[in-house]
């Protein structure tokens, strides 16, 4: 029989509509017996370390008649998505105890998780921050780097625009494509996040849509031979605009969109005659079409992380109680840089 402990939960209470509030969510304490269940064959026990902030989850948080590959929360339920944890007890023999993981798990203290193949066992935890796999070298990194080679099929010179670009995935996208020798430009909605584009993670330019009147005229401005690659993160009438600035043969990599996401009625998207006109590749993806080149990726990106050639930033909410404004704050442009929120020491083991 193992120990009985307190465990902190944060509930989503109702399916959202419009913009999600605190008052939707709720920090709770149940508790949970440190020990898997009888009949767990195959589970494995996790104290959560970090949590990451992502806005696919504010997808879930709606009755929407839409296919993901992650169900949808049903209210009240505590949250779930992408985390780092530390393996209390394992049914899964290729995880064992003191083991570090990350993936699918619980917004709570104490995660059981049936199905580990939803796991990743992390094997150069003293090589960076346990954090860095909410994102960098986690989905957020795999989104990014497959996205980018894969999906947008870059080449050197190319011209770049990132939107959404001093978040999780647009800042890696960004120097992804420096390091290839593309021009790139980004944008975000503050002057700070203008100067960590520029100053600290190597853009080209950036520019704040927020004080611009005529997207359209924005890009022009910036792009005045048109834009190759388009990494999508917004949509809405940034998507628009960049659809009369493309080149013959460019790509849209279409990630998220951010934008759309609170909206009752999504807006309309009216400039799609140009992927006619310029021949543009529109192509959609999910990081989990590419989990299975996890090793490929490590190997790509962790050595450039230890040789500090690929800068990263973090945004850190601390405890559980900050885990419901860190999460909302994606949908007004709050966080810079990847949003986490840390649960416990990464030493703590129970």
């Amino acid at each position: 029989m193992g120990e009985v402990v307190s465990n902190r939960q944060v509930v989503l209470k109702n399916s959202v509509t419009g913009f999600p509030k605190e008052s939707d969510f709720e920090v709770t304490t149940s508790t949970i017996c440190l020990k898997l269940p009888e009949g767990s064959k195959k589970g494995v026990l996790v104290k959560n370390l970090y949590l990451s902030c992502d806005p696919y989850m504010r997808v879930l948080m709606t009755n929407a008649h839409l296919y993901f590959p992650i169900d949808f929360y049903t209210p009240p339920q505590v949250l779930y998505g992408y985390g780092v944890g530390r393996v209390l007890e394992s049914g899964d023999p290729k995880l064992k105890e003191g083991d570090f993981v990350w993936g699918i798990t619980g917004w709570e203290e104490y995660s059981v998780i049936e199905d580990p193949q939803k796991l990743f066992k992390i094997n150069h935890r003293h090589d960076v921050p346990l954090s860095y796999y909410t994102g960098i070298l986690g989905m957020t990194g795999v989104t990014a780097y497959f996205g980018f080679y894969e999906v947008c099929c870059p080449k050197e010179g190319e011209y770049v625009f990132v939107s959404a670009a001093s978040g999780a995935v647009g800042q890696l996208v960004g120097q992804f494509a420096k390091s290839l020798g593309c021009y790139v430009v980004g944008t975000a909605g503050t002057q700070q996040k203008i100067d960590l584009l520029k100053n600290k993670l190597g853009f080209d330019d950036a520019f704040n849509y927020k004080e611009e009147s005529d997207l359209n005229s924005a890009l022009k401005r910036y792009f005045p031979k048109g834009i190759d690659i388009y990494f999508e993160n917004v949509g809405g009438k940034m998507l628009d605009a960049v659809l009369v600035n493309m080149r013959e043969h460019g790509r849209i990599a279409v990630c998220g969109m951010i934008s759309q996401y609170n909206l009752e009625k999504p807006e309309g998207v009216h400039n799609l005659l140009n992927i006619v006109l310029q021949r543009i590749r529109v192509q959609g993806f999910e990081v989990f079409d590419y989990y299975h080149r996890y090793s490929e990726f490590l190997d790509a990106v962790l050595p450039l992380i230890q040789a500090r050639k690929l800068a990263y930033v973090e945004d850190m909410a601390e405890g559980l109680d900050a885990g419901p404004a860190a999460l909302i704050g994606l949908f007004s442009g709050h966080n810079v840089g990847k949003q986490v929120v840390a649960v416990a020491p990464q030493s703590s083991a129970v």
